[in-house]
């Protein structure tokens, strides 16, 4: 039976509702549940467990499950900043869009953002031997996308009706790991030092198991996407 703790983080600032996150988890909670959650930020830092389930309703604030190692992390609705940065390993999942930076130097686990993000996503993302961190992106990408990349996987699919990349700095001073990006990319868009080929059918192959986890979580039909033709930088 999972042990289930709810938490009011109405007018609460952001020290005492992490200590009261942390304090479940410590008494054995397997899904803890924020209500009212309105900008407070570093929700989720730092904390550990794979079997623990850290569901928002509401708008965290930047740094949403920055040093994290294990839990899962559900947002419904959207979030600000750099969720993600410097996560080591588990998933973040939001159901909406999501602001600057995020996945900011992630090394490990997984964010799916359903709808848009903001500039420089993925930026620093890196990885060591099978470490591999991965962002998705349902909808659109800003400026600088995947810049200073050193490892990780990258993939922005295009899906509220906005082209996926149509802003600068695409992959500016990527020098590790990959970005796949549903259709093509505009060469004067590329960053300094980025490249695009299209997608094999290999890479296409590779990236498929992650696109259908993806579509999973947010009730989307995979088929689409993993037929579609892909840019990779």
């Amino acid at each position: 039976m999972t042990t289930t703790v709810k938490i009011d983080a109405k007018g609460l600032h952001y020290t005492p509702l992490n200590q009261q996150i942390r304090a479940a988890i410590a008494a054995g909670a397997e899904e803890i549940i924020l209500d009212n959650v309105l900008g407070q930020r570093f929700i989720g830092n730092g904390i550990r467990g794979k079997g623990v389930t850290l569901t928002i309703h509401g708008v965290p604030g930047g740094d949403l499950a920055m040093f994290m190692s294990g839990p899962s992390v559900i947002v419904n609705g959207n979030a600000d900043h750099a969720p993600g940065n410097t996560m080591d390993n588990g998933r973040v999942i939001i159901h909406g869009s999501a602001g600057d930076a995020v996945a900011h130097s992630m090394r490990g686990g997984r964010v799916y953002v359903r709808d848009n993000i903001g500039y420089r996503g993925g930026i620093h993302m890196k990885q060591y031997t099978d470490k591999r961190p991965i962002l998705v992106v349902g909808g659109a990408a800003r400026a600088f996308l995947g810049e200073y990349m050193a490892g990780g996987l990258l993939i922005v699919l295009g899906l509220t009706g906005i082209p996926p990349v149509e802003e600068r700095g695409v992959g500016s001073g990527i020098h590790g790991g990959e970005i796949y990006i549903r259709g093509h990319v505009d060469p004067n868009n590329l960053g300094v030092g980025a490249q695009q080929t299209p997608a094999t059918e290999e890479q296409k192959r590779m990236i498929a198991p992650v696109i259908e986890d993806f579509a999973q979580v947010f009730g989307i039909d995979a088929k689409e996407l993993t037929d579609s033709e892909y840019t990779r930088v």
